[in-house]
């Protein structure tokens, strides 16, 4: 398994919200070198007063990581990785590069398109809360968590050094920050969040509008059930806005799925039963709960059949350990 050693591994986090600041305190807790950049001066100093390396600097931060050979995670909002890159290719341009963005195709195709593919390795802690900025950031939040991991360059590239040290480094990170590591292509990865992550937020915005018709006697009455299925409504519209739009045609056809469903429960309910859909959404619930533990697979990168493993843990949803 990867040795997350504290002296081999330097690491510039740009953006210190709620994700990108709890990177920083994990890594920093576990005594690895960590420095990072955040465009909201109130959000770097709140990081420098807690003690993180911090500046609003950002062609000094990359400079800097460039001589340090520092991992640079990106954990910006969507609509500023292209500005990230672009900043890192002019002054970062042998650093190797990560993300946390919520969705991995559109970035992708912005790192093709600037030739960055070798050292770019996207990634995405299956984890948060409805809250956003430094302040929101915490140390723990990953533990346990699926970090899902982008292979899509080692599929034509199985050979490439340079690519499978920045692939390391970036399973290296999500270990010592707790997380579980899931290979995924970029594709198969919105598809799959748009039904488990960006779907829910799209229901919660929906049912809170709902509640809040209610008037002040509904939202009296509202209990766990509400709060738990509204939960994540609480999120920065502007935040819900990036994921969904951004990955708008994986969403758009889980939608096709689930409006007949609700469409189904409105016609059965005139009879009214809603049989069916309660006994399959239980069904489901168990089968989820019975998929909880999940394999575990080692893998050496650059050994025999190594991305054919990569291909098979993805396909059970696996996790692997890099050796």
């Amino acid at each position: 398994m990867i040795d997350p050693s504290k002296n081999s591994l330097s690491v510039c986090v740009l953006g210190l919200g709620l994700i990108g600041g709890s990177i920083m305190r994990d890594l920093a807790a576990a005594d690895v070198e960590v420095f990072g950049y955040n465009r909201s001066a109130a959000g770097a100093r709140g990081a420098e007063k807690d003690g993180f390396d911090v500046t609003t600097d950002l062609t000094a931060v990359l400079q800097r990581a460039e001589k340090a050979g520092a991992l640079i995670v990106i954990a910006v909002p969507m609509h500023a990785v292209g500005v990230a890159l672009d900043a890192i290719n002019e002054h970062a341009p042998n650093c190797g590069i990560t993300d946390v963005v919520s969705v991995k195709a559109a970035v992708y195709d912005l790192v093709r398109e600037r030739g960055m593919g070798q050292r770019y390795v996207g990634g995405h802690p299956m984890a948060g809360t409805e809250y956003s900025g430094w302040m929101a950031s915490k140390t723990g939040l990953f533990d346990g968590a699926a970090w899902a991991v982008a292979y899509d360059y080692a599929l034509e590239n199985p050979t490439s050094q340079k690519w499978m040290d920045v692939f390391g480094q970036v399973c290296a990170v999500a270990q010592i920050c707790g997380s579980e590591i899931v290979p995924v292509t970029v594709g198969h990865h919105d598809e799959s969040v748009a039904r488990v992550s960006h779907l829910p937020h799209v229901l919660a915005e929906a049912l809170a509008v709902i509640g809040d018709r209610g008037g002040t006697l509904a939202q009296s009455l509202a209990a766990g059930s509400f709060a738990g299925a509204t939960r994540v409504a609480g999120t920065k519209p502007e935040l819900v806005r990036a994921m969904c739009e951004t990955n708008g045609p994986a969403l758009v056809k889980t939608l096709d799925e689930i409006i007949p469903i609700l469409q189904k429960a409105r016609e059965d309910l005139e009879t009214p039963t809603i049989k069916d859909l309660a006994e399959a959404g239980n069904n489901a619930y168990v089968r989820f709960g019975a998929r909880a533990s999940r394999p575990v697979m080692r893998i050496n990168p650059g050994g025999p059949g190594w991305v054919d493993q990569l291909k098979q843990a993805e396909s059970i949803g696996g996790r692997i350990e890099v050796m």
